[in-house]
């Protein structure tokens, strides 16, 4: 007989390889790492990050206020080009971040058999052909082949997604089966939860499972946001559209026999002019509102732009265990003519402990949903051993696939699946077979629990079955209605059976009685077949959110348009790979993002079309007086107040505003749906042309009966004032602002008194005077702009009623909420 001392290897003579065996093998084969593979150099990613229409065009404002003299606004403006750039640069280490993630799941030491003796080294250090010796709580250092197994069981939810223990044992699994079968292994990264083991390596670094998943991890890729793919669309256009326009006016002025200077001030007017400069702060205030608002509502972004991508998702790739379920197995069904004994004898046979709020406990989880469920009915564990104490215990193992213990009371408690213990029974009660089989087909984990009146597996009377399962979250069916209300396709990706998948799925209402399963559910599925079937739905034009918590996810999180990691169940690689992490792992966190993306979206559309008919106007009004012979109606740098002041600050509290109500009874948006659209182009246009003609008009009557001075103060003024009340109007393309509320938008209102009082100062101020070129406003001139300037906002405000009425009465139904772009 053996030392009670001695190691489970040595106790079996594995003496494990010879010390020089091991360093040859490591020379050879190499440490037992994750290892980067190749990457862009630093440099090169830097300068990628300049190679977008967005940052040229910045650089363009940026050189404009340059050759005005603008230091501060050059500074500035050359600012947001150098964080951006940073930013984007630091989203490239993502990926590697993410690899780093995955060394930490390694486990940092192993004990092994080297020279017939037991030693504890650096996990680094093991090579192919060691053995192993586990025990529970221990994080398993390398692939391995079991050679003995004692009451072992591994957590591989990490690996797999199956969201219980997998028990271990020597018997050989199927050749071709999957990874969450393959019984008599046990991986690199993973737990074990339960028992003893001795294993021999079989393999190491990258060619385990989990360095498997890090290539795939570094092979998927990063593509550009739609709305980043959008903004390159847009800057592109203006960049054309202001090149075009300043050669044009130069040349005219050539033709017209001007000066150089002049010729060249009204060339940078215009650039000027066409140059939005507070678009980027607008897109980035927008997405930092949209971040905080989701961050009260549980998601965490770790990049901004993915507010906005989430918000035109049309597929949400979602893992089901903690994401779709609660997380926690849950006895959901007992069957049995005595239920209370059936719930009492299942608990005598039970190791796992209830923890003090009676809702959870410690220990194997199936064991932990019967202590709950029994503590419910008033059964508890302790009570059961203080009364009835242990006298002897058949541990479970896989092979024998139940457990038992006979206790002080005579009874021996036994739980297991209905097929062992059948077979330790005199009689099989009326209709248990056909009830297992049942409750085994709607998903649910079965166990058989029986008793016996001696201290052996036999004679046993079959008293009840449980099914056991992790229930669907409550608010999870709610929001997938929401999300199919939306347009939103929901699939359940998970590495669970596929009758427990399809059960909880049509409970959650993904799947309709009879329907194929089809795309929408897909069981067992391993990393590879989760990058695939994202890829897929990208190649079809979906934009594509993934949601995961296991390592197996991190692949496919990478991959998507959008990847959503667990905050509390999540790994770390996991979120290192997302760009947003759900602090409740719930997905009805995932649809409230959506309806936040989708309300970014919009506000950021309907800011960046105000601040383009400011563009319009401010161009044409240059372009007009160019092209008839007049003086520079404007001058550079009151084209910048305008941009930068007078447009930018409301812009800012428009993308401030909250989502309209019917946000999510909209399909999403196409792919190819730009920025703005066809029917957001009329509207800048006419609302740019309508202040143009308005300004044009009141500085050509000025000229006739004043200075020069005091008709540019005029067509300032009515400008300024003009584009400061049409914010109200541009809060809604169909909706008059009074019916919004003109204070539902606080910030908006205080913005525009506070911008008006700003620029009756400018004229009244000797320092702002000389600054801008201005002089002093009468009251009554005063009081002519701003009449003139309400008549924008009049304009536009009727046209949303009489275009209303026109719905309703000539085409005889109400009047919805246009799609946005068309």
């Amino acid at each position: 007989m053996t030392h009670p001392s001695a190691t489970p290897a040595q106790q079996s003579g594995h003496a494990g390889l010879s010390s020089q065996e091991a360093q040859q093998r490591l020379a050879k084969i190499g440490s037992n790492e994750l290892v980067r593979e190749s990457t862009t150099p630093a440099w090169k990613l830097l300068l990628g990050q300049f190679n977008s229409p967005v940052i040229w065009l910045l650089f363009g404002a940026c050189l404009v206020s340059a050759a005005l003299g603008e230091v501060i606004d050059a500074i500035a403006i050359g600012t947001i080009v150098i964080v951006n750039a940073l930013v984007g640069f630091f989203q490239e280490y993502r990926a590697e971040k993410a690899v780093l993630a995955l060394r930490s799941m390694t486990a940092p030491r192993a004990r092994v058999m080297r020279d017939g003796h037991l030693q504890v080294i650096p996990a680094a250090l093991v090579v192919p052909g060691d053995i192993l010796v586990l025990e529970a709580g221990d994080i398993v250092a390398a692939d391995a082949h079991l050679l003995e197994a004692n009451v072992l069981s591994t957590l591989e939810a990490a690996l797999t997604g199956e969201s219980t223990p997998v028990g271990k044992s020597t018997k050989a699994s199927a050749p071709n089966a999957p990874l969450a079968e393959r019984c008599d292994h046990v991986f690199s990264g993973t737990n074990i939860a339960t028992g003893t083991g001795v294993a021999q390596v079989t393999a190491t670094g990258m060619q385990t499972e989990l360095g498997h998943i890090a290539h795939l991890l570094s092979t998927a890729k990063d593509e550009s946001t739609p709305l980043q793919q959008r903004l390159a669309a847009l800057s592109q256009r203006l960049m054309l559209i202001c090149l075009g326009i300043v050669v044009a006016v130069a040349l005219l002025g050539w033709k017209q026999g001007l000066g150089g200077m002049e010729v060249l001030l009204s060339a940078i007017s215009l650039a000027v002019a066409a140059v939005p400069e507070g678009l980027p702060a607008i897109v980035t205030i927008a997405l930092a509102v949209g971040m905080q608002r989701m961050a009260a509502r549980h998601a965490l972004l770790r990049r901004l732009t993915a507010v906005e991508t989430l918000g035109c998702a049309t597929v949400i790739c979602t893992d089901k265990t903690g994401t779709l379920t609660t997380g926690v197995m849950t006895v959901r069904e007992i069957w049995g003519v005595d239920q209370r004994q059936v719930l009492d004898a299942a608990t005598a046979c039970c190791d796992a402990d209830l923890s003090e709020d009676e809702r959870s406990g410690v220990g194997d989880p199936t064991e932990v949903a019967i202590v709950v469920a029994a503590a419910q009915r008033g059964i508890k564990r302790e009570q059961i051993e203080a009364v009835r104490a242990r006298v002897s215990i058949y541990p479970f193992d896989a092979d024998r696939k139940r457990m038992s213990i006979f206790r002080s009371d005579g009874v021996l408690y036994a739980k297991g699946s209905l097929e062992s213990l059948a077979g330790q029974a005199s009689l099989i009660p009326a209709g248990m077979m056909e009830s297992a089989a049942e409750m085994a087909g709607r998903g649910l984990r079965v166990l058989c629990v029986a008793v016996g009146r001696e201290d052996r597996e036999s004679g046993l009377e079959l008293i009840g079955l449980l099914g056991i399962a992790d229930p669907p979250r409550t608010e999870a069916v709610e929001a997938i209605a929401r999300a199919s209300a939306a347009g939103i396709r929901t699939v359940m990706i998970t590495g669970d059976h596929q009758l427990t998948a399809q059960s909880i799925a049509r409970e959650l209402g993904m799947l309709k009685p009879g329907e194929d399963p089809g795309e929408t559910v897909h069981a067992r599925a391993t990393p590879e077949d989760k990058l695939r079937i994202v890829r897929e739905w990208k190649s079809r034009g979906a934009i594509v959110a993934m949601t995961g918590d296991g390592v197996n996810d991190a692949p496919a999180l990478r991959e998507a348009h959008i990847g959503i990691a667990m905050g509390q169940t999540g790994t770390e690689v996991t979120r290192e790979a997302a760009d947003i992490v759900l602090a409740d792992d719930n997905f009805a966190t995932i649809v409230a993002a959506v309806e936040e993306g989708r309300s970014i979206f919009e506000n950021i559309r309907k800011a960046i079309a105000y601040l383009l008919a400011g563009n319009v106007a401010e161009l044409s009004v240059v372009f007009i007086a160019a092209v008839m012979g007049y003086p520079p109606i404007l001058l550079p740098l009151q084209l910048l107040w305008i941009n930068l002041v007078t447009d930018g600050v409301p812009a800012l509290a428009l993308v401030t505003d909250r989502s309209s109500s019917s946000i999510m009874n909209r399909p999403p948006r196409p792919a190819s749906d730009p920025l703005i659209g066809a029917r957001e182009w009329r509207g800048i246009f006419f609302a740019g042309a309508l202040q143009a003609i308005l300004v044009m008009a009141v500085f050509i009557w000025a000229l006739e009966a004043r200075s020069l001075e005091e008709a540019r103060n005029l067509a300032f003024s009515v400008l300024v004032f003009g584009e400061l009340l049409r914010a109200f109007s541009a809060r809604d393309p169909d909706r008059p602002f009074w019916e919004i509320g003109l204070f539902s938008n606080m910030k908006l209102f205080l913005i525009v008194v506070l911008s008006v009082m700003l620029q009756l100062g400018l004229h009244h101020i000797p320092a702002t005077q000389k600054l801008f070129s201005i002089g002093a406003i009468s009251l009554a001139d005063c009081g002519l702009s701003l009449a003139i300037g309400f008549m924008p906002l009049v304009v536009l405000e009727m046209g949303k009623v009489c275009r209303r009425w026109w719905l309703t009465k000539a085409h005889g139904f109400p009047a919805a909420p246009s799609q946005p772009g068309q």
